[in-house]
């Protein structure tokens, strides 16, 4: 897996409400994508598939 450092994490557009940092941000890998908290960058983060993301998101977008 690659070193967090050398990963670039970003947020979404839409996570600027009142608590700007209380969102997940969001790091992509050849081989899957990596979920943290961004109020807690040091905790371990999520990977997941890229299909399974990709159906995560197909499914938040139409709601």
């Amino acid at each position: 897996m690659t070193n967090n450092s050398e990963l670039h994490w970003f947020k979404s557009s839409y996570s600027d409400g009142s608590e700007g940092d209380s969102c997940v941000e969001v790091a992509t890998t050849p081989g899957a994508v990596l979920v943290r908290d961004s109020k807690d960058t040091a905790r371990a983060h999520l990977a997941f598939g890229r299909p399974a993301w990709a159906g995560f998101v197909a499914h938040t977008s139409d709601a």
